[in-house]
């Protein structure tokens, strides 16, 4: 793991291939920690090559040097009304020991970025009301706050 003294400074961001597993599993177990979810490396690596392996989400990876030290995952949707393609940014990470030196910024440019160069009409995403340097994050890069919709979860 890097320090924070030894920090190179060339950030790369791309979308990881089924042979960067083992670097983006311990990201996501991160991220399932953060929201109080038990660790669970095993599944966490199978849960991410499913979604690689069928397609189902796209995920870019960051890198400083060889380091990977955050990801993002969207999952694409559609806006029945719009009749257009939309995608839910599901999850954004970055190492604690490598947080506010903009990798999480980088990441949300490269997911709009991606998101744009498909055509797709917005991207959604929430995060809880308590996580108030992530919503400070995205108000950063022009995310807006819905006062239209009030979200609903059933859970199954």
């Amino acid at each position: 793991m890097l320090t924070d003294n030894a920090l190179p400074t060339e950030l790369t961001i791309r979308q990881p291939a089924p042979s960067d597993l083992d670097r983006l599993a311990p990201l996501f177990d991160g991220y399932r920690r953060f929201y109080r979810q038990p660790s669970d490396m095993e599944g966490a690596k199978r849960f991410l090559l499913d979604r690689l392996r069928y397609n189902q989400s796209v995920i870019f990876i960051a890198f400083q040097g060889n380091e990977a030290v955050g990801f993002t995952q969207l999952y694409p949707s559609f806006s029945s009304g719009a009749m257009a393609q939309i995608f839910i940014l599901n999850d954004l990470f970055v190492a604690p020991n490598v947080r506010k030196r903009g990798i999480g910024g980088a990441l949300l440019e490269r997911a709009a970025e991606y998101a744009r160069q498909l055509g797709a009409l917005r991207m959604v995403l929430s995060t809880e009301a308590y996580n108030l340097i992530a919503q400070s994050l995205y108000q950063k890069h022009g995310w807006k706050r819905d006062a239209v919709f009030q979200v609903y979860a059933l859970t199954l």
